[in-house]
C-alpha cells in the first residue's frame, strides 16, 4: 500500500527532483552555484590558456575539449561583463540558482515557454514579471 509520500524513500530522504526544486543538501549551501554555460566555458577557456603557456596542451583531454567547444557553442553571453549585468538581472528576484541557471542557459521566448522549460516557475512568479526579466536577457544577448 503507498503511503502517499511521492518523492519520500523509505529512509526518510527526499528524492531530487529538479522540476520542484528538491537538490541535494550540498547544493543548497551558499557555497554551491548553478552555472551558467557562459561562465563555464570562461573557465573551462582559462584553463585551456593556461595549460598552452606551459606547453602542457597535448595532455588535455578530448573530453575537456569537447567539453570546452560544447560550452563555447551553447554559450548565450560572450564576455563576464554580459553575463554579470545578466547576473543582475536575477539579484532581486526570489528565483532558485538552479531556475536562474535554466533561464539564461535556456533563453525563452516568452514566459510560457520558461514555464514550460522549468516547472518549478509556474505559481512562483507572476507572468508579467517572468516576461520583463526574458526581455532584459534578450537585450544583453542582442547588445555584447
Amino acid at each position: 500500500m503507498s503511503s502517499g509520500g511521492g518523492n519520500q524513500k523509505t529512509d526518510g530522504h527526499v528524492e531530487e527532483d529538479a522540476a520542484e526544486c528538491k537538490f541535494p543538501k550540498e547544493f543548497e549551501t551558499n557555497t554551491c552555484d548553478a552555472l551558467l554555460t557562459a561562465e563555464v566555458y570562461l573557465l573551462l577557456e582559462h584553463r585551456r590558456q593556461s595549460s598552452e603557456n606551459k606547453d602542457e596542451i597535448e595532455e588535455m583531454s578530448e573530453v575537456f575539449i569537447k567539453t570546452l567547444n560544447y560550452a563555447r557553442r551553447m554559450s548565450r553571453f560572450k564576455n563576464r561583463e554580459t553575463i554579470r549585468a545578466v547576473r543582475a538581472i536575477f539579484s532581486e528576484k526570489h528565483l532558485h540558482k538552479f531556475e536562474i541557471a535554466q533561464i539564461a542557459n535556456l533563453c525563452p521566448e516568452n514566459a510560457e515557454e520558461a514555464k514550460a522549460l522549468v516547472p518549478s516557475l509556474e505559481n512562483k512568479i507572476e507572468e508579467s514579471e517572468l516576461e520583463e526579466i526574458l526581455k532584459d536577457l534578450q537585450s544583453k544577448r542582442t547588445f555584447q
